[in-house]
């Protein structure tokens, strides 16, 4: 395993972030694993040397922390783990049972902290923006909780580089805790974030956590170039991920002809490909097998050459719009800016 430090700040974590959402409730997602197997995974990420877990509350409502927490309290060293969870998706159908307001904020963090059965949470991210709620109180309410020992770090999702910087600026002049992560979707086929997001952080010395680097699977083959879904995972596909498009197969097609030429799985070439770009602390991979963990660690071993990078991203073609990264701005003076939780 290699380490990195998270972001600019001193806590040193795994450069491979196993991600929990898998582990829940298959009442959520059929491809959801079952507490007894999600047991393996965990102590297979232990045994390779992950010492980072990222989680939310919102993943099978609430679920997944309970597993989460539950094997990592039995499994690992609570102080030698980084623990990650998120806040801002709803967690019930009650009005305040959603967002970023103080009140929410305050609610799921005890409620996270139960259900993981832990003192404190490492990283705690808000999962999306709220434009409902002044971005002062969030970050009052974010600032108090790291003050009160409940959390260590500050993170922040997938929102626009504008929310962003001004969230980062106006935690500056109250002299709040400042987010020092970006949990972003990137890969090979969704880099619309180097246009703005990315060169952002590098700029603040943000550490980027890359969501989706396989793309939720497409990356490693999980439909048809006709666009037949392939697993139980690409048949479902959530409403954040974009269409593919032909320029995004033709980036698969470079995928899978170096992950031949080289020996390699297609998920290690991908893999290897965010871990080279600037910033990246650690990309979060999703595992329903042991061989998605085993093959996220040895991508850390490939190095690709500047033939291979070039190659990888020369069929890709910019998007011209990603709703939740360029909201229109009727979506932002109205309140219905349409994130994850709101679709």
């Amino acid at each position: 395993m290699k380490y990195v430090k998270l972001g600019k700040t001193g806590v040193t974590v795994s450069r491979i972030c196993l991600g929990c959402m898998s582990y829940g409730s298959k009442s959520w997602g059929e491809w959801t694993l079952s507490e007894e197997d999600a047991r393996s995974h965990f102590a297979s990420a232990l045994e390779l040397g992950i010492n980072f877990f990222d989680t939310a509350n919102v993943y099978s409502h609430g679920v997944s922390e309970q597993i989460t927490g539950r094997y990592l309290r039995e499994m690992g060293k609570r102080d030698e783990l980084v623990v990650a969870s998120k806040v801002c998706n709803p967690m019930g159908p009650g009005l305040n049972h959603s967002g970023l307001s103080r009140k929410h904020i305050l609610d799921q963090c005890d409620a996270s902290l139960r259900r993981l059965g832990m003192d404190y949470i490492d990283l705690y991210q808000i999962h999306r923006y709220d434009p409902t709620t002044p971005i002062e109180e969030t970050l009052d309410a974010l600032d108090y909780l790291v003050r009160a020992g409940k959390v260590r770090y500050l993170g922040a999702s997938s929102m626009a580089a504008w929310q962003f910087a001004k969230a980062l600026f106006t935690a500056g002049i109250h002299g709040w805790h400042r987010f020092v992560t970006m949990q972003n979707q990137y890969s090979l086929v969704f880099r619309e974030e180097e246009i703005e997001m990315n060169p952002l952080c590098a700029d603040q010395g943000i550490g980027l956590l890359p969501w989706g680097p396989l793309a939720g699977g497409f990356l490693t083959g999980n439909r048809s170039r006709e666009g037949k879904p392939l697993t139980p995972r690409a048949s479902n596909p959530p409403p954040y991920r974009p269409a593919y498009r032909e320029c995004d197969y033709a980036v698969r097609d470079e995928v899978e002809k170096i992950a031949r030429a080289r020996g390699v799985s297609a998920a290690g070439v991908a893999l290897a490909w965010v871990l080279q770009a600037p910033c990246v602390t650690a990309p979060i991979i999703g595992a329903t097998k042991l061989e998605h963990i085993d093959q996220a660690v040895k991508a850390l071993e490939l190095v690709l050459s500047e033939d291979e990078v070039a190659a990888l991203e020369a069929p890709y073609q910019i998007r011209s719009s990603v709703p939740y990264v360029r909201p229109k701005a009727s979506h932002v003076l109205s309140g219905e800016y349409p994130t994850m939780a709101r679709r």
